[in-house]
């Protein structure tokens, strides 16, 4: 289905491309472009050189087999999965590729399946994506513009959405303004009916192949009226979808049902026609990308919710009030009538007594029986009653609101009556959230998300819902770098996207090199070259990432518990590093006490250290350290990609006090230890700062105490204490509790996870 012209069957055609796949692989083994503005954008030249002359798609998925077989012959795995990617999302936008080539492509991805994670993960989902996409060509394509699009179709109903969140206070604002425009001019610039045109026409055309009047087809269709569109567009779906159903049907039967489509789309067009110009390009559109602000802690929360109930949908009756609390409702939508009368209709002012309901104006005098035997067993105006946190656990395994979200209409259950289990949610919805900046928004990141699974262990709406991803791209700048890491350099503050990079070469090619790219391309003066460099490059940048990038690299959140001196103590997480230094004595109490003790001490101020001690057989052994120190850091990211992401490194400077001839001096030594549980109390009660995820919003004052441990699951604390109430003296997890997850785990996407 792929006749290539003389011209693009030579020789040179292939050299180019092969040249092109051959520098991907030497910037995987770290031999960088010598064109430095190169870095990174290989991989979209390459795939923009093809969409240009979609012909050419055969013969870079030929290279890219080829260059597969060849990697697993020679046992170069850091090439595969790269290799895989770059083919499958080819192979997706082409629009039309031999049988032969995918048969290759799935019997390698069958073959992935005997080696250790990520290959064998990546190996099964994409040989099911093939095994498909081989029976009804053209259903990869169809199925993530309708989901990135959020096109109703009744076969295919998942919705995907990009959610770009950016915190003002860490970016300049003429960046977050660029890309404020620039995700706005790619949102308008697409419409429902070009989208579905696209999959129309592309569905076909993989079809029919070279005999589908691709330049007819998009005329008719763009002639046609709306309504018309989405009729053949829903035509289209139905029979690929049925087609990738079935499973076992045959390529020709589902090759028939779109050849009528086609003729009937076309009508009294003659067919066959007109001049075969070879493959077409049908664009595959930008997915739907929101940027923005994080001004808001609980703003995350909101546009999840809000995505799964637009405001469209979230003040029609009983659409959220059986969901939220009237206390979220409010908090969600604070101008929405309907949610202010939900919120005052919590409280009832009546007596509880039927008799002592008013008459409505229009209720009959003389009601029949039937009805004031309903009315007797439907109270009115009572107290909502708001189900404990142990009800709203099971609904998570249970469920009890249908796929798209409550019926229409008010359908009372009767009181003790157990919800219809066959009424199971499903998860249609899938949020997409990229994170920009360096590791302080990660750290912000860490306690909206600690902050939304505690909000969901109290009552379940979003986790049955939806599946909700987390992407990450390393933005810096020179606008407010924090004291501690003025000195080392920005590195510094990307530890996270560091370690992305160590664990997935692809992820430091492709994203980690954005780090200064962005800032550069967001401040360009407005031109026509500016806006075909952003809207081209970072737009397809972020698609990509968010496409192709579905393995998880998970970072375990840590709890502080923060001692004060006159006040309650504070609990945080964090996700990156913990900073404690000497606190400034600031207050008339704090300098006299300073005066009472000996300057002979030196700097600093006397610790107790109790921690537990990591060694190579995992046993934990409790020691106890009492120094002098002028602060500690406490790193939760390793600097070794083959450490544990678990264990906490600690190094504390620890003021040593020495005599000699020439008098007292004093020297700092640093003293590192490996720990994953650590209290530190101050002996004297002086104060000292405690800052986290080098954030200096995030810095606490007069401390006299810590206590750092792994954060856990918020559902294995609910779990936890349900089984303790009937096993008082049993501290070990028995039932349930043995297979939750016990540590709260915050996953981020990169393209191939931990390659083991």
């Amino acid at each position: 289905c792929c006749s290539l012209s003389p011209a693009m069957e030579s020789s040179e055609l292939e050299s180019d491309i092969l040249r092109r796949v051959r520098a991907l692989l030497r910037e995987l083994d770290g031999h960088h472009p010598s064109c430095h503005s190169d870095r990174g954008m290989l991989r979209w030249t390459l795939h923009k050189k093809i969409d240009q002359n979609p012909s050419t798609s055969c013969v870079l998925v030929r290279i890219l087999v080829k260059e597969l077989e060849r990697a697993e012959r020679g046992d170069f795995r850091h090439y595969i999965i790269p290799l895989l990617h770059t083919l499958m999302y080819t192979l997706i936008k082409a629009p039309c590729i031999p049988d032969e080539l995918c048969a290759r492509v799935y019997d390698f991805c069958k073959r992935l399946l005997t080696l250790p994670k990520p290959f064998c993960t990546i190996g099964l989902d994409y040989a099911s994506r093939l095994k498909v996409e081989r029976t009804a060509p053209g259903t990869l394509y169809q199925r993530m513009v309708i989901s990135e699009q959020s096109l109703k179709s009744d076969p295919y109903p998942y919705q995907e959405k990009i959610f770009i969140f950016a915190d003002p206070e860490l970016l300049p604002e003429s960046i977050c303004n660029a890309l404020v425009a620039d995700t706005e001019a790619a949102r308008v610039s697409q419409s429902p009916r070009g989208c579905m045109s696209c999959v129309v026409t592309h569905a076909l055309q993989a079809a029919l192949g070279d005999t589908c009047d691709t330049h007819g087809l998009r005329a008719r269709l763009q002639a046609m009226p709306a309504g018309d569109v989405e009729h053949w567009f829903q035509q289209v779906v139905v029979a690929m979808e049925r087609a990738g159903g079935e499973g076992g049907s045959e390529r020709g039967q589902h090759t028939a049902r779109l050849e009528r489509i086609y003729h009937a789309l076309l009508g009294s067009l003659p067919a066959g026609n007109a001049p075969l110009a070879g493959p077409q390009d049908t664009p595959l559109p930008n997915p739907n990308i929101s940027f923005h602000l994080w001004t808001e802690d609980d703003q995350l929360w909101k546009e999840l919710v809000l995505f799964l109930r637009p405001l469209s949908q979230s003040c029609e009756p009983d659409c959220l009030s059986q969901d939220l609390d009237p206390l979220e409702l409010q908090e969600l939508l604070p101008d929405c009538e309907c949610c202010e009368r939900s919120r005052c209709s919590v409280l009832s002012t009546d007596s509880g007594i039927e008799r002592d309901l008013p008459a409505a104006p229009d209720e009959p005098l003389a009601p029949c029986p039937a009805d004031t035997e309903h009315s007797r067993l439907h109270r009115k105006g009572g107290i909502k009653k708001k189900p404990s946190p142990l009800e709203s656990a099971a609904f998570l395994q249970a469920g009890a609101a249908g796929p798209g979200g409550k019926i229409p209409g008010k359908l009372h259950r009767r009181p003790g009556m157990a919800p219809d289990p066959a009424a199971s949610i499903q998860r249609l919805h899938t949020a997409r959230v990229v994170l920009l900046g360096d590791d302080r928004v990660l750290g912000r990141l860490a306690q909206a998300y600690h902050s939304l699974r505690k909000r969901e262990t109290r009552r379940v709406f979003l986790t049955p819902r939806l599946n909700l991803q987390f992407y990450h791209i390393p933005v810096v700048t020179k606008q407010n770098p924090p004291a501690a890491v003025a000195q080392a350099g920005p590195e510094e503050l990307c530890e996270v996207a560091g370690y992305l990079g160590r664990a997935d070469p692809w992820y430091e090619s492709n994203i980690n090199t954005l780090c200064h790219m962005i800032p550069k391309l967001a401040t360009m003066p407005s031109s026509p070259g500016r806006a075909l460099v952003t809207d081209l490059f970072l737009a397809d940048v972020i698609a990509y990432y968010a496409r192709m990038g579905a393995q998880p690299v998970c970072f375990p959140l840590h709890s502080a518990k923060i001692l004060f001196r006159d006040q309650e103590p504070a609990e945080d997480v964090f996700l990156t590093e913990l900073l404690t230094q000497v606190q400034d004595s600031s207050s008339h109490r704090e300098l006299s006490t300073a005066k009472k003790k000996p300057t002979l001490d030196g700097p600093g101020i006397d610790l107790t250290v109790t921690y537990r001690k990591v060694v190579l057989s995992d046993r934990e052994k409790e020691l106890a350290l009492a120094l002098r120190s002028t602060g500690l850091l406490v790193k939760a990211i390793p600097a070794d990609g083959a450490e544990d992401l678990g264990c906490l490194s600690v190094t504390i400077t620890e003021i040593i006090r020495n005599n000699n001839l020439a008098g007292r001096s004093f020297s700092a030594v640093a003293n590192r230890l490996k720990t994953r549980n650590i209290k530190i109390r101050s002996t004297e009660q002086r104060p000292f700062t405690v800052q986290l995820d080098k954030d200096s919003r995030r810095t606490y004052r007069n401390v006299v105490g810590l206590e750092v441990s792994p954060c856990l699951e918020p559902s294995y604390c609910l779990q936890k204490s349900r089984t303790m109430k009937f096993n008082l003296h049993d501290t070990e997890d028995v039932g349930l509790v043995k297979y939750l997850p016990k540590s709260l785990l915050l996953p981020i996407n990169t393209f191939a996870g931990a390659i083991q």
